[in-house]
């Protein structure tokens, strides 16, 4: 009930789109952050409809500052909304949502039955990423346990070093027995987890992995 309620909220934040076309996607837009999936449905006449969730992370859009996800019907400009988002479409809802390393969800949910992952375009990051799922498999599945297991170096490290700085802060020094780490880590070391960690986060945004413990942790 309360997933549903918050749906029906986002959705209300839906604005109309423009009718402008759907502007295919280049190479260079790889650096820009831009994000497109896809969508085949049944529209309500019986024929294919086409949706395409096109996301912008950054920039001025539309008159507005920070993130939008825009929804293309067939082509064309249908709606826009901040994120996170639902777009109501035929027999259902589109869901978006970031997080700090890319997108958490992008999903249809139907009215009844499984959610549904969007695909992503042949030429962004995450369709490249699926290319490489797809042709490489036990490549891919290294690189899945590898990120798992940064995410859960990270993590462990962090757990370990925060009563240490914690009880070095003189409020809480003043009532609190200082706690010395166990592991003491040279600085290359910790930067270099931290930099696998954030490698581990984008690796997992762009297949739209997401888990409230590994990844939540990591985008705080």
């Amino acid at each position: 009930m309360l997933r549903e309620w918050r749906r029906k909220r986002l959705q209300r934040r839906v604005e109309p789109g423009d009718g402008r076309p759907l502007q295919p996607f280049r190479w260079w837009h790889l650096v820009s952050g831009r994000k497109l999936f896809r969508l085949q449905l049944h529209g309500h006449e019986g024929g294919e409809v086409a949706y395409a969730v096109d996301v912008r992370h950054w920039g001025r859009q539309g008159g507005e500052d920070g993130a939008l996800a825009h929804l293309y019907r067939d082509g064309r400009h249908h709606a826009r909304s901040r994120l996170p988002a639902a777009f109501p479409v035929e027999g259902g809802t589109i869901e978006v949502v970031l997080s700090d390393f890319g997108l958490r969800r992008l999903h249809y949910l139907p009215d009844g039955g499984a959610e549904q992952q969007l695909v992503p375009d042949p030429g962004s990051a995450a369709g490249r990423r699926v290319r490489l799922e797809r042709e490489h498999p036990l490549l891919n599945r290294w690189i899945g346990v590898v990120s798992v297991v940064l995410l859960v170096v990270g993590i462990g490290l962090n757990v370990l070093q925060l009563p240490d700085h914690l009880s070095a802060i003189p409020p809480l020094a003043e009532h609190l027995a200082r706690f010395e780490s166990p592991i003491h880590l040279p600085l290359w070391l910790n930067i270099g987890l931290g930099a696998g960690a954030v490698l581990a986060s984008v690796d997992r945004a762009l297949r739209l992995r997401y888990h409230w413990l590994l990844d939540g942790i990591a985008n705080n």
